[in-house]
């Protein structure tokens, strides 16, 4: 089964995250599990806990079918130890609160050297984090996403994702989350099956298929090579259509998360079933 969804809004409660995809047809989605641009919140309370548990079984959704996206200001690359401090402590309370909800997976932007450090220094940098922060959680996966490579971002090579996942202990609890736009953007020429399938083979060989833990479908405002994130709706981009056709008639694909992040949320129902239907 393809678990397809948009990342969906937790405003009113994450209980309104399974709500919100069931409506638009969603047979997964991404979420938050706080305000994503503040490093801290208050704790979930039980009443919240278990609404959104009691949402998701009626809902009839696992969390293998959830990508929790962790905060957009965690650095874990950050050389600065005050500043990386901060960053743990959001990443930890973010997987505390997936461990509360039951869910399995975190997914989250690995960052910037801030042009300080090298990059290996920082990919480095990044395991050790993920290495302290499982020593202190259970139950739930990190999962590295791939990036354009902006501003010093890590993580746009499958060198920089090998490097990272290579560097934590615990193997069974590191993944990567592929997305679209951010290859295209790093420079993958991905819009043509050809294109595609090369492209993962590439990412087999280097890092490996099986720490793919999910993926974020989004065609690009940006051409190849920018090394910008800019999100566009599916075939309405630079990217084109053709590869997510490759994506949802490929069975290695099935049984993860398969999130859309297109910026235009009044079609996120017709994208579902179109995909849907690609999948046939």
């Amino acid at each position: 089964m393809y678990f397809i969804g948009p990342h969906v809004s937790i405003g009113g409660g994450v209980a309104n995250a399974p709500m919100n995809a069931k409506a638009l047809g969603a047979t997964g989605f991404g979420m938050f599990v706080k305000n994503q641009r503040q490093w801290t919140a208050a704790p979930l309370a039980a009443a919240d806990i278990e609404a959104f548990r009691l949402q998701m079984s009626a809902d009839g959704y696992t969390a293998a079918q959830v990508l929790p996206h962790a905060g957009y200001l965690i650095n874990l690359a950050n050389p600065d130890e005050a500043a990386h401090a901060k960053s743990m402590a959001a990443l930890l309370d973010e997987l505390q609160r997936c461990m509360a909800l039951g869910l399995d997976k975190l997914n989250f932007h690995p960052g910037s050297h801030l042009r300080l450090i090298t990059p290996q220094q920082a990919c480095d940098r990044v395991a050790q984090s993920i290495n302290a922060a499982l020593a202190q959680t259970s139950g739930v996966t990190l999962v590295i996403e791939n990036t354009a490579g902006s501003g010093g971002n890590i993580g746009s090579t499958f060198e920089d994702l090998k490097a990272m996942v290579g560097g934590v202990d615990d193997t069974s609890r590191v993944g990567v989350c592929l997305d679209t736009m951010h290859m295209f953007g790093a420079g993958f020429d991905i819009r043509t099956r050809d294109g595609f399938l090369k492209t993962l083979e590439h990412f087999d060989r280097t890092v490996g298929m099986r720490y793919l833990r999910g993926l974020h479908l989004n065609d690009s405002k940006v051409g190849l090579g920018s090394h910008v994130d800019r999100h566009e709706s599916l075939g309405a981009g630079l990217l084109g259509i053709d590869v997510f056709k490759c994506i949802m008639r490929d069975k290695r694909f099935e049984n993860i998360p398969l999130v859309l992040e297109t910026p235009n949320e009044e079609i996120w129902a017709q994208e579902i079933r179109q995909l849907m239907e690609m999948a046939g």
